[in-house]
């Protein structure tokens, strides 16, 4: 069964809904037991619960009541509460409860290393909020005993969601994502310094400032505090027009292109370089090491691989801002597109990984024209028809090419700890990729 418990309660077998309970107080029972899935919870401080602290004589009783009524309806779809130790405790079993996932998504967030990935993990985990907890079944006495840590955990996974997309340039959406919450909740100074960051990367730092003052008044109104010490240095950098607040510090082993930071280049063919693309292929991700973080990055990248002509990349770019949604579809493609790529490059007897590179290098064959070139040589070249999807056919088409050439015998691993990228060498001397960050020691080679 599915559990949704961040918002109305709800209670679905197979997509469909099932009632669990027909009075109010009976769900309230079984979300406690549900937000303590796997620990007992004693009777005692779920009549405390239920009743908020004047349960009668009767209540045991009662709690023993409800709890056979939903067991008759839980029984059917495999779910089981025991009586357990002078209380209940509910067997989480293979069912999924709304407010687990949210709190092992947050520590999946937590615990890498990357901004993509943070984003990505607290994408998901704030998408199960539909509501305030038990929405329809708890009151807000309740629901504060109940809930403040995840109420709380939700409050951080805003904040720190809100860090990772300024590490990525992406401060629009931080703006619209706190522009409601960050003059409701002036103790949230992260959250207030990243909404100021936002604004400011913007070019809107009177509003900026407007939030800090505003800020800073609650605080001392409310709780008769000044702001801390990191609001009121970002304060001051911004009164003295600090210019490394415009725009996140720049990846290690980075090139600006545009708005865009783009890898060196460390092998000079596109299929390399899209797989080189990903930082340190080996071990734990380093911050920054997704390059390939946004579709605008892709599309430049593209453009600066001569995989599209300028223009056209302008094109992309505006085709992206206008259907979001698209481009997010395409850069989720790319990213398993370089995946299954690196796989058959380090692996040349890697079938599967074959298979997959191929079927987008035909939709990149068939959608290619053979053009007539300012140098009077042929090339093929993808049509503007090609749509968001340009820069991905374009790499898998010179991925093909790579793949049906024998020199794909001599790309070799960077064996460095941390590193793998991938480089081509017809010597079969070098160990080490154009870095030169991972080798140097040469007495190792």
């Amino acid at each position: 069964m599915e559990f949704q418990l961040l918002g109305p309660f709800e209670a679905r077998h197979e997509g469909a809904r099932v009632l669990v309970a027909d009075r109010r107080q009976e769900r309230c029972l079984l979300s406690i037991l549900l937000l303590e899935a796997g620990r007992v919870v004693a009777t005692d401080r779920l009549a405390d619960l239920l009743w908020d602290g004047d349960a009668s004589a009767s209540a045991r009783r009662t709690i023993h009541t409800y709890i056979g009524r939903i067991r008759a309806r839980l029984r059917p779809h495999g779910l089981h509460i025991d009586t357990r130790n002078g209380g209940y405790v509910l067997d989480p079993g293979g069912h999924t409860i709304d407010a687990g996932d949210f709190i092992a998504l947050c520590g999946r967030a937590r615990a890498t290393a990357d901004a993509v990935q943070r984003v990505r993990h607290y994408d998901a985990a704030l998408a199960l909020w539909h509501g305030p907890l038990l929405a329809d079944v708890a009151d807000d006495a309740l629901r504060t005993r109940l809930g403040s840590h995840l109420a709380e955990l939700r409050m951080s996974a805003l904040e720190q969601r809100a860090e990772a997309h300024l590490e990525l340039g992406e401060h629009d959406k931080v703006v619209a994502d706190l522009s409601p919450l960050a003059p409701r909740h002036p103790e949230r100074e992260r959250l207030v310094a990243a909404q100021m960051t936002g604004l400011r990367r913007s070019g809107r730092q009177g509003e900026a400032l407007d939030l800090y003052r505003l800020t800073r008044q609650a605080l001392v109104s409310r709780l008769g505090v000044e702001p801390g010490a990191g609001l009121r240095t970002l304060h001051e950098r911004m009164l003295r027009g600090d210019p490394r607040l415009d725009r996140p510090p720049g990846p290690v082993y980075a090139v600006r292109v545009g708005e865009e930071w783009l890898p060196w280049s460390t092998s000079g063919h596109p299929a390399l370089e899209f797989c080189n693309t990903y930082a340190g292929w080996r071990g734990q991700p380093l911050p920054g090491s997704e390059w390939l973080r946004s579709y605008s990055t892709l599309a430049v990248w593209a453009g600066h691989m001569d995989l599209a002509e300028d223009g056209l990349v302008s094109r992309l770019l505006k085709q992206a801002a206008q259907q979001p949604n698209d481009a997010a579809a395409v850069l989720r493609e790319a990213r398993e597109f370089r995946t299954q790529l690196y796989a058959v490059l380090t692996d040349p007897d890697d079938v599967r990984a074959f298979k997959a590179v191929a079927g987008v290098a035909e939709a990149a064959a068939r959608a290619s024209a053979f053009v007539f070139g300012e140098d009077r040589l042929g090339r093929w070249r993808l049509p503007p028809s090609a749509g968001l999807r340009l820069p991905v056919l374009g790499v898998a088409r010179s991925a093909a090419e790579l793949l049906a050439d024998p020199a794909r015998f001599m790309i070799r691993v960077c064996p460095g700890e941390g590193c793998g990228w991938v480089f081509p060498d017809e010597s079969g001397r070098r160990r080490w990729c154009s870095l030169g960050t991972c080798g140097k020691d040469v007495s190792t080679v």
